[in-house]
């Protein structure tokens, strides 16, 4: 066991055993010289308790089995009480209750101090392993969270290439159409989309009406794009906009909508997104016209917004994605409602 508790522990530790022993010599005091010796064992056991101490985490740096720690333990805390009945013997020779050293009387009457010392090595023991357990918990959960910040870091930085790549294309498309003005349009709208960005500060979460900002900078990149071919519809109440929700996970949803529904179509297609509390939840709704594809494609869009919903908040999430029989593509989402202010 790896110790790297502080010395107050032990200090802890004795107070049980010291007040066990008090109680337990309340019954003698008042009975001649008992206080004396009383006070002398009480002290010599405080004494005893530092390099019983010493020894012991210096088995525990040292990995000792634990068969072999107690036999030791139990013959250093013996040869202390040997000790502590040498200095009682003293203590009555100069009292003038004895005139010389019993030797063979010196194993008898040891209970007390040496059960008092097993007492304090047992004690000690449970409240160091005690807190090196809490310890590796807390580093065990402290390195998960390292790991899942930097998974969703991994993930939140997925989204801006991906739709740095699909801009860039589009751009490309209208450079080669000689469309100059829609494509230095959509040129202005992407820097911005970027500037937002990146100015974010790294966290995984913000507020609604953030998240809807960055969205609107991007649902422009696609209106200079796509014209009046892109019809559009935002609903958020007011009651919803402080509201805490992942960072950039409506721009993927949106993304996938308008590249993979509404831009295929020779016609004007419609996208309606909805967000709106619903008792304790969260719940967002993006429909987006489109065609049903014969074969489903693995884009990164949804698959990205799922995972991230995973990690932060497990199983008290739902995302529901598929067609329906209008013939319309939907991707619901279900979070656990909670405000900005409340969070922090």
């Amino acid at each position: 066991m790896k110790i790297e508790t502080p010395l107050l522990v032990p200090v802890l530790a004795a107070l049980p055993v010291c007040a066990c022993m008090a109680i337990l010599g309340l019954p003698s005091y008042g009975h001649g010289h008992i206080v004396a010796f009383r006070t002398l064992f009480f002290v010599a056991c405080l004494a005893w308790l530092i390099p019983l101490t010493l020894l012991q985490r210096a088995m525990w740096r040292r990995a000792w089995p634990w068969p072999g720690m107690a036999l030791a333990l139990l013959g250093a805390s013996y040869g202390m009480s040997i000790l502590n009945a040498v200095l009682g013997q003293r203590l009555a020779i100069a009292l003038g209750l004895e005139t010389a050293f019993r030797w063979g009387e010196l194993a008898r009457g040891l209970d007390g101090c040496w059960l008092a010392l097993i007492a304090f090595c047992a004690v000690h023991a449970v409240a160091a392993y005690y807190l090196s357990l809490q310890r590796a918990h807390l580093h065990l959960a402290q390195a998960q969270a390292a790991a899942r910040d930097a998974e969703l870091r991994a993930l939140r930085l997925q989204v801006n290439p991906h739709f740095l790549f699909n801009s860039l294309n589009a751009i490309s498309a209208l450079v080669a159409a000689q469309s100059n003005r829609e494509a230095n349009r959509m040129l202005a709208c992407v820097a911005d989309f970027l500037r937002a960005t990146l100015a974010h500060d790294g966290r995984n979460e913000h507020s609604l009406a953030d998240e809807l900002a960055l969205l609107d900078a991007y649902l422009e990149i696609e209106k200079a794009r796509l014209g009046e071919r892109l019809r559009l519809t935002m609903k958020a109440g007011p009651d919803v906009l402080d509201s805490i929700v992942p960072y950039l996970m409506l721009q993927p949803l949106v993304e996938n909508a308008i590249r993979h529904g509404i831009a295929p179509l020779s016609t004007p297609g419609r996208l309606d997104i909805l967000v709106k509390r619903a008792g304790a939840r969260l719940l967002v709704d993006v429909q987006n016209d489109g065609r049903q594809p014969a074969h489903a494609g693995s884009g990164i869009g949804l698959a990205n917004v799922r995972e991230r919903l995973r990690h932060l908040y497990g199983d008290d999430q739902r995302v529901d994605a598929g067609w329906s029989t209008d013939g319309r593509f939907g991707v619901c989402i279900a979070l656990p409602l909670r405000a900005m202010e409340a969070a922090a």
